[in-house]
């Protein structure tokens, strides 16, 4: 196991050596004469510092560590021991456990399979950060200790050897693994699985996707290990070649207009080796066409000659092959290059489709997406669609196609069943409204009205209007359930009619009423009550709205009252207010705050942010998770009008993150009751059997599926005074919300170093933190 006190040791920046002084360190070396050592590099972390600055430096050097020990379970050996981690220089780790016997071989295979994994691991977030591939250097050594020779000395030689390997790169000829990936090859030991392509929104499989994977309990399970020890070895167009044979021979039939994506490798169109020829007589040979086949090139790696490979990409257009591009957004070129090769599909990469239904940002993006495909002739793909919310929001965008879990997992033989999409299908709502995320319930609007029994003569209704005149309706309802609607105009049309009077004066109710008026329950949003009710007939269009409450009647709301609504959303939208909440937004803080800052009065900000909330959104839905924020919104508010001074306010800046500014005094008793008063209200939110346990199960944002505990509130206080930025107070703000949410349960932490913008020695001349945990 991963000795985890070892790896929060500082490293010295610049120091090209292990620090000896390290008491872990120097504890191994006394307790062991013989060490595995693995050293791993990012070999362009200097040049990332300078291009990128320190913060992207300081990610690499993190996502490292981590993908280091991702791949710790590749060593899979009983034998290891306790492994130790220590840092290096910055981008640089090395792994040590002990050394049982003289297996130099085994110890090459696993770090070189460790290379591989760490290297996939950080080429996802390096292609996002930067734009670049990661060049990963790997090393081992084994240390052994002579008698009567200093051991910092044999140590110290054991990391150089490390060091020198990981420069020269491995003899991949000595590798076993080298040859078990020969072997694999040449048996053509190679599983395809077919996962689904679904048209939105008819649920049809519009093609399936091949994948490849190695044998079963091999390192080559994994696509990754696979396809990269290929290219390291030279032999991607190989593999390729297989498991593009074995894809289409064993796709079996395809229904009409049916299609089969391909991965392949940008440089493998170049190979002089990948003939359509070839290609087209083995798809001839299982029954299929050229145009059943889509060639999807990822956009992870380069293209080395953009000429050639646009050459050779309208060569193989031409025998009616169609093109994707994979990865959309994550790779090198962009949407410039995708304007270039005009592809016919567009896959958009999963890290952009995460959380949508969540996240404006990438909502805006792909819907931006998707009409600048459509002006170029193409399709827009989704990937990795995990989640229902997920498929609904992509569904109201107008993607074309979606592709994931939710929708259909990798088999074989392929799903012939098309999905049924009708449950995510949305309502027939405004996009402008929906979009905004504006949902006020209608019982909001609900006003009180007059009721009235079926059995109730007209005669009794003309004398209630005409003695409330405010009221133009009257609800007719049994036992306090509405049955009917009875509007002032529609019953003065019937009773002005020839005969009126004589046909329905005398009669009950029920003779006059509308049996099916619009009924809607209190928690409708506004915007749903608003277009229901102008879809109904022209002569209904402007009838009040019932609203109930668990089926008995609640009030009434007009459809005037329903249009002002709607109208006052959209201005406190333009003025900058959040529309769930109500509270004020980015632009009405950022102005509190300059206006606090120009009168240098101290002041504090608390920063509140949820804890475990991807999860419980994820087990209970977006609806659910709504209301989890407009709980907090209210807590807030409550707390600060309770606790704090007048003009304090409490602001939405989006999502689950919501900033207090207010007197510096009342910090602590606002971040008191809030925790307090979240930690009872919110068991509310979960079922009776998470609440008894304490935890629910779900997917972690690796993927990995594990339990999380309630949700809980972090908060982070922090002091303002003087000239200061906007950026410097969000800087201190998110170190101190990142040292509140490392602790768990509901908790506030307090900065009690000088205020952002003061002077050093003027308030105080310490840096402390403190923290206070309601768990």
């Amino acid at each position: 196991m991963l000795d985890s006190s070892i790896s929060n040791q500082p490293s010295l920046p610049g120091n090209s050596a292990v620090d000896i002084h390290n008491t872990q360190l120097r504890d191994t070396l006394r307790s062991h004469t013989c060490l595995n050592l693995i050293v791993f590099k990012i070999s362009d972390h200097i040049l990332m510092r300078e291009l990128y600055g320190d913060d992207v430096a300081s990610n690499l050097n993190s996502l490292l560590r981590q993908g280091i020990e991702a791949a710790l379970e590749t060593l899979n050996d009983p034998e290891t021991g306790s492994i130790r981690f220590f840092p290096l220089e910055a981008g640089e780790y090395l792994l040590t456990w002990p050394d049982v016997g003289s297996r130099q071989y085994r110890l090459s295979d696993a770090a070189f399979t460790m290379k591989l994994r760490v290297q996939q691991y950080l080429k996802r977030e390096m292609l996002r950060l930067t734009g670049r591939e990661p060049h990963l250097n790997v090393g081992c050594a084994t240390y052994r200790h002579k008698d009567g020779e200093c051991q910092e000395t044999d140590f110290m030689h054991a990391v150089r050897e490390c060091r020198i390997l990981a420069r020269k790169g491995f003899d991949l000829d000595t590798l076993r693994l080298s040859r078990e990936f020969k072997s694999v090859l040449q048996t053509r030991s190679i599983q395809t699985l077919y996962q689904p392509i679904v048209s939105f929104p008819t649920g049809n499989i519009m093609a399936w996707e091949a994948l490849s994977r190695g044998p079963e309990n091999s390192p080559f399970r994994s696509p990754a290990i696979l396809f990269d020890l290929a290219e390291e070895m030279g032999m991607l167009f190989a593999l390729e070649r297989v498991c593009r044979e074995n894809a289409i021979v064993h796709a079996d039939k395809l229904a009409e207009a049916q299609k089969l994506f391909l991965n392949i490798h940008p440089r493998t169109l170049t190979d002089p080796s990948f003939t359509p020829g070839s290609t087209r007589e083995i798809i001839e040979k299982v029954g299929l066409k050229a145009e059943n086949i889509v060639l999807e090139i990822t956009e992870r790696h380069s293209i080395r000659d953009f000429s050639l490979f646009y050459k050779t990409l309208d060569h193989y257009r031409g025998q009616g092959f169609q093109i994707a591009i994979d990865d959309a957004g994550t790779g090198y070129s962009g949407l410039s290059t995708i304007a270039e090769l005009k592809p016919n599909f567009i896959k958009i990469d999963m890290s952009l489709i995460r959380n949508i239904d969540r996240d404006p940002v990438r909502r805006a993006l792909l819907e931006t997406i998707v009409a600048f495909a459509d002006k170029i002739d193409s399709k827009v793909i989704a990937e990795g669609i995990e989640t229902r919310e997920e498929a609904s929001t992509l569904l109201q965008i107008g993607t074309h196609y979606g592709q994931g879990y939710y929708l259909g997992r990798p088999a074989y033989p392929k799903q012939q069943a098309a999905v049924d999409l009708s449950d995510i299908r949305p309502a027939n709502q405004p996009i402008s409204l929906r979009s905004s995320g504006y949902s006020v319930p209608v019982g909001n609007l609900a006003k009180p009205v007059i009721t009235v029994s079926p059995n109730t003569l007209v005669s009794e209704i003309r004398e209630h209007f005409g003695d409330n005149k405010p009221n133009s309706s009257i609800a007719v309802a049994e036992n306090n359930v509405p049955i009917g609607l009875i509007m002032e105009y529609h019953l003065n049309r019937q009773l002005s009619a020839q005969y009126g009077l004589a046909l329905y004066y005398k009669r009950p109710a029920k003779s006059v009423m509308d049996a099916a008026p619009l009924i809607v329950d209190e928690n409708t949003p506004v915007e749903s009550t608003a277009q229901m009710a102008m879809q109904r007939s022209q002569l209904q269009a402007y009838d009040d709205v019932i609203v109930t409450r668990d089926g008995t009647l609640l009030g009434l709301v007009s459809v005037q009252a329903l249009l002002h609504a709607l109208a006052q959303a959209q201005v406190e939208l333009a003025k900058g207010t959040n529309p769930l909440t109500g509270l004020p937004g980015n632009v009405a803080l950022e102005n509190e705050i300059e206006c606090r800052l120009r009168g240098e009065s101290r002041f504090a900000l608390i920063y509140a942010d949820l804890d475990n909330f991807k999860a419980y959104n994820d087990t209970y839905g977006f609806k659910n998770g709504d209301r989890i924020i407009l709980l907090l919104a209210d807590i807030l508010t409550w707390a600060t009008k309770r606790h704090g001074a007048r003009g304090d306010i409490v602001a939405h800046i989006g999502g689950d993150d919501f900033v207090c500014v207010l007197d510096r005094s009342t910090a602590e008793r606002i971040c008191k009751a809030v925790t307090r008063c979240f930690k009872r209200l919110v068991r509310n939110s979960y079922s009776q059997a998470d609440r008894a346990k304490g935890w629910i199960l779900a997917r972690g944002r690796d993927g990995v599926e594990r339990e999380f505990p309630l949700i809980s509130v972090s908060l982070a206080v922090i002091d303002c005074q003087g000239s200061c930025s906007l950026q410097e107070i969000g800087e201190r703000a998110a170190q101190m919300k990142h040292f509140a949410k490392s602790i768990p349960g509901n908790v506030y932490v307090l900065d009690r170093r000088v205020p952002v913008g003061a002077q050093i020695g003027t308030e105080c001349h310490y840096v402390d933190q403190s923290s206070t945990n309601d768990q």
